[in-house]
């Protein structure tokens, strides 16, 4: 397991003129705003504007020295220039868009692993919205289930695979995504859900969690749960029982699995990186 990188795992929709909380903890996750840091707009079509809100906000905190790695096809995550660039940031952060341009961009190549030789040797990896679904091995890549969960309704792609075993949806509250979570795990109960409202980040640092921002996490546990979804055709609603839910509202924090009760299993699948791709 890393030892010293941190990840943030943000809902979408952060702050970026007033308090601006949630940038604000990247900057000091960094190591402070003398820290390199770098903006991956690769999720978004619109980059270069993307790339100016952010910049404008982060130099608003005081950060001195950030940097815009923009990737619009996957041969330029190839750039061995950029990736050094990557390799050597405090703080690398992914912003909006679709996670599965962002996969389909970074995944496998020269830049992610410059972003995992930064997060072992102690960079913030953060994601917002699109930035933090890409951040999991199974990536929520597409789909709706707006009333209730749906066999079927939402589909899992290859992610980036920072998060081990826990799928990560984002704008949470904001737009009712409950069901749509709970689709995905009803069909995969081996993983754990977790739901990060707007404006809102779960910060993962070895054995910690937190929970920082204006709203909550989120988590659905369907691990014991009994559901009837092997035996239903695709579009029916499940039947599930016995679903764990837990609500992490903003300033929850664990400090060590110790102490981390009935999360304990959360915390060790997030902080759990033995995946295939860094597995030695």
């Amino acid at each position: 397991m890393d030892t010293n990188g941190s990840l943030m795992i943000i809902g979408g929709g952060e702050d970026k003129t007033d308090a601006r909380k949630v940038l604000q903890r990247f900057i000091t996750l960094a190591g402070g705003p003398q820290q390199l840091l770098v903006v991956i707009t690769a999720a978004s079509k619109m980059p270069n504007e993307v790339w100016e809100m952010y910049r404008n906000a982060f130099e608003e905190l005081g950060a001195e020295k950030i940097s815009h790695v923009r990737i619009n096809e996957r041969a330029e995550a190839e750039d061995e220039g950029l990736a050094q660039r990557v390799a050597h940031a405090r703080g690398i952060f992914m912003t909006g868009g679709d996670q599965k341009r962002l996969v389909a961009f970074l995944g496998g190549t020269q830049i992610e692993q410059a972003m995992r030789e930064a997060h072992a040797q102690g960079a913030c990896i953060a994601g917002t919205s699109a930035g933090a679904s890409g951040m999991c091995t199974h990536m929520l890549a597409e789909g709706e289930a707006a009333l209730a969960p749906e066999k079927g309704a939402v589909r899992l792609g290859a992610g980036l695979g920072f998060i081990s075993r826990v799928i990560i949806d984002q704008h949470f509250s904001q737009r009712h995504r409950i069901n749509r979570l709970l689709s995905a795990i009803a069909q995969s109960p081996f993983l754990l859900g977790a739901g990060i409202d707007e404006d809102t980040a779960l910060i993962v640092r070895d054995d910690s969690i937190e929970v920082v921002g204006e709203g909550g996490v989120t988590v659905v546990d369907c691990r014991e749960a009994r559901t009837n979804v092997a035996d239903i055709p695709p579009g029916a609603v499940p039947q599930m029982l016995d679903v764990r839910l837990h609500l992490l509202p903003s300033g929850a924090r664990v400090a060590s699995l110790a102490e981390a009760g009935p999360l304990a299993d959360f915390i060790t699948y997030l902080t759990d990186r033995t995946t295939e791709h860094d597995h030695h």
